[in-house]
């Protein structure tokens, strides 16, 4: 039993030596699977082509996700027509479930790109509250929606299908915080997981920019990926 025990102990070793090494070589620029970024034992399926997805895990409620969205959204702008990019409103406590409802309402409604920054500020600047449906659907009055459009898109099958489905989504993807930022549907990060390997005394605007600098790598390498199959030559019969 002491034998097993110390050749345990010597293999924990051996593999904690190894992420710290990893970990000493990486950087953002430069990230490391284990570092700045984690893989998912179940990679999830993504739409064909050479674009690169990426999915943004976020929540409304989110004080790190409203600081983020104005370096998210120039990062996004930047990468062009290289990448597909999506978001998830999540929920880990029911109350959070108008706000996703509001997401996808917008959505179907084709007014996020007017709204989305406005919920933020709603909620972060102007302390308001998006726990009940009745505050949701006289936010939205009062921005100008058609109140019976708004009310009846809110309510609908479809809005409440989606909102199930980020349920799944999260349990796919291992979600536990926001923001996560997913790419290709395999490789995970996030400034908090940034954060651990970046060292002490990084601010926030500092760990977003170095979030962005994974993202680079990763979209980089994907796009690679998806470049060397592309131009793979096909088996003669």
């Amino acid at each position: 039993m002491r034998f097993i025990q110390k050749t345990l102990a010597l293999v924990g070793l051996t593999l904690s030596l190894g992420l710290v090494a990893a970990s000493a070589s990486a950087s953002p620029a430069n990230p490391a699977a284990g570092a700045e970024y984690t893989v998912l034992d179940n990679p999830q399926p993504t739409e064909p082509g050479k674009k690169v997805e990426v999915i943004e895990f976020f929540g409304y409620f989110c004080p790190h996700c409203n600081a983020l969205e104005p370096t998210l959204e120039s990062w996004v702008a930047k990468q062009g027509d290289k990448i597909t990019f999506k978001r998830v409103p999540v929920a880990f406590d029911p109350r959070s479930i108008p706000e996703q409802k509001l997401y996808y309402t917008l959505e179907a409604m084709g007014q996020l790109g007017k709204m989305h920054q406005k919920v933020f500020n709603a909620i972060h600047i102007q302390r308001q509250r998006f726990d009940k449906d009745d505050a949701i659907i006289d936010f939205a009055v009062k921005q100008g929606l058609d109140k019976a459009k708004f009310v009846d898109t809110y309510g609908s099958f479809g809005v409440q299908t989606k909102v199930t489905q980020v349920a799944k989504l999260q349990e796919y993807y291992k979600i536990d915080g926001v923001p996560t930022i997913v790419i290709d549907g395999r490789f995970v990060t996030s400034p908090s997981i940034v954060g651990k390997t970046a060292g002490a005394g990084k601010t926030e605007p500092e760990l977003f920019k170095s979030t962005m600098q994974v993202m680079d790598s990763l979209v980089t390498k994907v796009a690679a990926e998806k470049a060397k199959t592309a131009v793979a030559p096909v088996a003669k019969k």
